[in-house]
């Protein structure tokens, strides 16, 4: 691995353990379970998904019920300390953002070689040296594969992230196949920055980020 994506992994991994104040309730969190905001240069709040915009970052718990309520209450102006306006469709953008980094990553993924598709694949996939961090799973796939799945991770003592909330159609547009049901992806950056998306994508929309502990 080279020193740049070293650098990117671990800024994921410590995006993981970072604490910021939810302007909405307070509340001091993890990133992962905040979305930041920042006000374009003509004074819109939009979101940013990848934490890489200028300016000064306006934290909010990542579920829909907490952005509206920053929205309509006016509380990113407040935070702001200026005349900043937020459209109503904000969690929209805020889901519609996340998922194309997520869509974005999986692709990056698959072409790095990172990724595996297919049941019969993961399940190999699993009894490799370093076994996938992330199980990838349709939200409209059948119950079947996926409880195989699991039970086959449970099995041998792991303990990967479920991804479920992107549908087939949305992952086949991302991997370049149609009916994309099953994927895994290895250890690296990547899976963290997926799980690290997915965790804040689960107040936007369902079903959401699992783990083996859930079930």
């Amino acid at each position: 691995m080279g020193l740049a994506a070293r650098k990117r992994e671990e800024e994921e991994e410590g995006a993981m353990e970072r604490q910021r104040r939810c302007i909405v309730s307070g509340e001091i969190m993890s990133d992962a379970n905040l979305v930041r905001f920042v006000a374009a240069p003509d004074g819109e709040i939009v979101p940013d998904v990848a934490g890489k915009l200028p300016g000064r970052g306006l934290w909010v718990e990542a579920n829909r019920k907490a952005i509206a309520q920053a929205v309509e209450k006016k509380l990113f102006a407040r935070a702001a300390k200026a005349q900043v306006k937020a459209s109503a469709d904000l969690a929209d953008r805020t889901e519609k953002a996340l998922v194309t980094r997520m869509l974005g990553d999986l692709g990056l993924a698959r072409r790095s070689g990172q990724l595996v598709l297919g049941f019969d694949n993961v399940l190999r996939e699993m009894d490799a040296a370093k076994p996938p961090s992330l199980l990838v799973e349709a939200s409209d796939g059948a119950v079947d594969g996926k409880r195989k799945l699991y039970n086959a991770a449970h099995a041998r003592e792991l303990k990967p992230a479920m991804l479920e909330s992107l549908s087939s159609e949305e992952l086949g547009l991302a991997l370049g196949r149609q009916n994309v049901i099953h994927a895994a992806v290895q250890p690296g950056g990547l899976a963290t920055r997926l799980i690290l998306d997915a965790q804040r994508l689960s107040g936007l929309r369902e079903p959401s980020l699992r783990t083996e502990r859930d079930k």
